[in-house]
């Protein structure tokens, strides 16, 4: 067992293999009160998402404000056979204190690109599930037929997250997800141009026994996206909803139904896309113990031209229109997918699973902790988080 501790900067959970080309893409986070971590992603043999073979985990173990992280491992069961297995996206449920990790299945080396371009779908939604944080995982459950039914003849393809759910206050388990819906076709086949993305949310009442969908998000094009729930001050909950567009900026939209129906989403000129876009994430959290009002924190590449310099934005007003403050630079270069997790506490802690590298955002999956304080420090002035000191780590 190997033992490193850290005063600043990231540390390295998945490492690409110079060697046989073998990388780690599609981070996924999610904090089990009251002390782990689990970190998810997808093992690649190269970058190319049709390359994708299975998912793999690394368990962190939290003590105070350092965390110690345990081996990697390959989720066996959570493989289908003749399929691919991407997208990771945990939700833990509270009462039962089970974790359910959905993902999506899609047949060999099928793209998504010829999905949308055929309609012919190749995706699986599925999941496999733990009862004591990680250590083992059940059989995986194809829910596929059971929740889209018939709609999937007019899915092109679908993905889950990538990132985490959420449990809301009511105990809905919540997992965010996106559709290429076919609109018009001719000869049974989709009209180019015809295929539009949708954003929606997966959800199950009961436990994570039975699982429904949502309605389309409609009035923009939205990909992939997160959810958090928002308290507000009058002691009423909204679902926030942010999405990835094909254009230069975010699309956010809220949900009062807690995710059955979104309202028109809406373009956020604060929160930049590269161009193509790319995935980000969000979580809620409330500053001030004792009280419910919540704050959003969002992580995604800052840079306008292409997928880099990390940032952690602040919203202290959900619900307001332009409150995102100036982003934090968490990692200063190449950098790609994140996904965000709360350690309410006290103390009240942050974590950060994200692709990173020095030529291309590929070269590793990094984490990083990072404090209430430090977050209050650096709020609204852009930086590199490499100047300012951190939570210490443990890497076992």
């Amino acid at each position: 067992m190997t033992q490193a501790s850290v005063t600043s900067g990231k540390v390295t959970l998945f490492p690409r293999d110079p060697q046989s080309g073998d990388t780690y893409q599609i981070p996924a986070l999610l904090f089990i009160p009251p002390d782990t971590f689990l970190a998810f992603a997808e093992r690649r043999s190269s970058v190319r998402d049709k390359h994708a073979e299975h998912l793999v985990l690394r368990r962190g173990m939290k003590k105070g404000d350092s965390i110690e992280w345990g081996p990697t491992e390959s989720l066996t069961s959570a493989v289908l056979p003749g399929h691919r297995t991407m997208n990771p996206c945990p939700v833990y449920e509270r009462k039962s204190q089970t974790v359910f990790l959905f993902f999506i299945c899609v047949e060999g080396t099928v793209t998504e690109r010829w999905q949308i371009l055929t309609g012919q779908n190749a995706a699986r939604l599925c999941y496999v599930c733990s009862g004591d944080a990680g250590q083992t995982w059940s059989s995986l459950t194809d829910l596929t037929e059971q929740v889209i039914g018939e709609d999937l003849r007019d899915w092109a393809t679908f993905a889950v997250g990538p990132g985490h759910g959420v449990q809301l206050c009511s105990g809905r388990l919540v997992i965010p997800a996106y559709v290429y819906h076919i609109t018009a076709r001719c000869c049974r086949l989709p009209l180019p141009g015809w295929t539009l993305p949708h954003a929606l949310i997966f959800y199950s009442d009961d436990g994570g026994q039975l699982w429904h969908k949502g309605e389309l998000i409609q009035g923009m094009r939205t990909l992939e996206c997160e959810v958090a729930e928002v308290v507000c001050q009058n002691g009423d909950s909204v679902l926030y909803c942010s999405a990835r567009t094909p254009g230069r900026c975010r699309a956010e939209t809220h949900s009062a139904d807690q995710g059955l129906k979104f309202e028109s989403p809406s373009p956020c000129s604060q929160l930049c896309e590269p161009p193509r876009g790319c995935q980000g994430s969000v979580v809620s959290f409330t500053p001030t113990p004792g009280r419910a009002l919540s704050w959003l924190l969002y992580s995604h590449p800052t840079g306008k031209y292409k997928r880099e310099d990390l940032g952690i934005y602040l919203n202290t007003s959900p619900l307001e229109e332009a409150k995102w403050e100036a982003p934090w630079v968490l990692h200063t270069g190449p950098s790609g997918y994140s996904d965000l997790a709360v350690c309410q506490g006290p103390p009240l802690l942050f974590g950060c699973l994200f692709e990173c590298g020095k030529a291309h955002p590929y070269e590793e999956i990094a984490f990083q902790l990072f404090t209430d304080q430090e977050l209050q420090n650096n709020r609204g002035s852009p930086h590199s988080s490499e100047q300012q000191p951190k939570a210490k780590l443990k890497f076992i």
